[in-house]
Formats: structure tokens, C-alpha cells, sequence
């Protein structure tokens, strides 16, 4: 899967805006993105085409040792719920390992690359929230969403929160058990949270996901999702 994940740009933001729109339409209000990029309790990642290694000297890191696997919810493949973006730095548990990429020998400019998909993930205490996972519906089905949920994990233990939530429509059986794989438990009901059909929301969260038993299933999920879909890359 030649997809990489990096944080959201303001150069990004129209894009996001239209898989934002197809993803979550009729209940599209609109994120304000712009925003969000100066949001210190907020962080974006979208999916994308792997840059070159040498792009404004940023290194390019992937998971290459111990375990993960990642999605979302929402119309197709969003969770919405509505709310800067610095990512990552170390990995809480495994190995990393910096990887130098040769130069493409066409590169795409990252301007004019199609992004792929995008979370959003709020801090809250103790808790990372994903709000929501978006994916264009011409590439769902390739392991998108999964990537960005494994990414909202990595964003969610780097910044020390202990557990993470999310909402999804009670119809919604694929993605609730996306969810519950990566070990998000159904622990209450929103009623009428949805807008257009006043559907209820199911409530999911982890356990904590710094503990050891987290852990081997998050590293487990990662060495299945590489097997499966190819290496885990974050850019930035």
C-alpha cells in the first residue's frame, strides 16, 4: 500500500473539505479546519502519497518491528462527531527505525497529490477522542481507514492519554467490529445522535493503552495489517 500518513497542512484543507463533504453528507456541517491546525488539543492526520525522504529535511519513520493494526466509522467510513497538528515522537512500546527513502524519479508535488483519507483526534483529560475517520469512497477498501486508526493510537499514546473513545451508528456493524479488533468496548448509547435519522450512537472506548496486554494486541494487529497491506510510514 504505497499510502503514508503526516499531518494535516493548511495546503491540504480543500481536499479534506471534499472528503469530508462525501463522507459524511447528509450530516455535513463542516469542520473548521483552519482552526484545528492551531488547535494545541486537536490533531489531524491525513493519508497520503509518501513523500520524498529529503522534503524540508523531515525524516520519515516506520514501524518496522512489533506489532500494529488500525480504521473509522461515519457514513462509509467515518466516525463524525465534529471537534495543530504536531505528531508523533516516540513509540510507546516497539521498535522504530528510521527509514532514509531514495527521491522518486518523478516525485509528485505535495500540492497536487489526491490525499487519500484523514482523522481527527481531541484530547480531552485522560481521553483521546477520534471525531472522525474519512476515507474517499473510490479507495475505501484498501486498508485506509485502518492505517488512520492506527495512527489516532500512535497520536493518542504520544500524548499520554490513557484510553480511547469514539462514537458509531448502532447500524454500523463493519466498523464496530474494526473497533472492537483494535480493542474498543461498547460501554453506553447516545440516543438520537444522529441528525439526519435521529439514530443512536453506540459509545465504544479502549482499555488503557499503555498496559501490556493493549500492547500485544495493538503489536499483534500492526504485523498482521504489514503482512496484509505493506509497511506502516509516518512522514513528519
Amino acid at each position: 500500500m504505497d499510502v503514508a500518513l503526516r499531518r494535516l497542512r493548511a495546503e491540504d484543507i480543500e481536499q479534506v473539505i471534499e472528503i469530508e463533504r462525501e463522507a459524511f453528507t447528509p450530516l455535513w456541517l463542516g469542520t473548521s479546519f483552519k482552526r484545528e491546525l492551531n488547535n494545541r488539543y486537536a490533531r489531524y492526520l491525513v493519508a497520503c502519497q509518501p513523500e520524498p525522504a529529503d522534503r524540508g529535511n523531515e525524516a520519515s519513520e516506520a514501524v518496522t518491528d512489533d506489532p500494529v493494526n488500525g480504521p473509522g466509522e461515519g457514513s462509509a467510513l467515518g466516525v463524525k462527531d465534529s471537534p495543530d497538528a504536531s505528531i508523533w515522537g516516540r513509540m510507546v512500546r516497539g521498535v522504530r527505525e528510521i527509514v532514509k527513502k531514495e527521491p522518486a524519479v518523478n516525485p509528485v508535488n505535495p500540492e497536487d497529490a489526491e490525499l487519500a483519507g484523514y482523522v481527527g483526534i481531541w484530547f480531552q483529560g485522560n481521553e483521546a477522542h477520534i471525531t472522525e475517520i474519512a476515507v474517499r469512497e473510490k479507495l475505501r477498501g484498501k486498508g485506509i481507514g485502518e492505517l488512520l486508526l492506527i495512527g489516532s493510537v500512535y497520536a493518542a499514546q504520544n500524548n499520554g492519554s490513557i484510553v480511547l473513545t469514539l462514537e458509531a451508528r448502532v447500524s454500523n456493524f463493519i466498523a464496530q467490529r474494526l473497533y472492537e479488533k483494535y480493542g474498543f468496548k461498547q460501554v453506553g448509547i447516545r440516543k438520537g445522535y444522529y441528525s439526519d435519522n435521529r439514530e443512536d450512537a453506540v459509545i465504544m472506548t479502549t482499555g488503557p493503552i499503555h498496559g501490556n496486554e493493549y500492547q500485544e494486541l495493538f503489536g499483534q494487529l500492526q504485523e498482521n495489517f504489514r503482512t496484509r497491506w505493506g509497511d506502516i510510514t509516518i512522514n513528519g
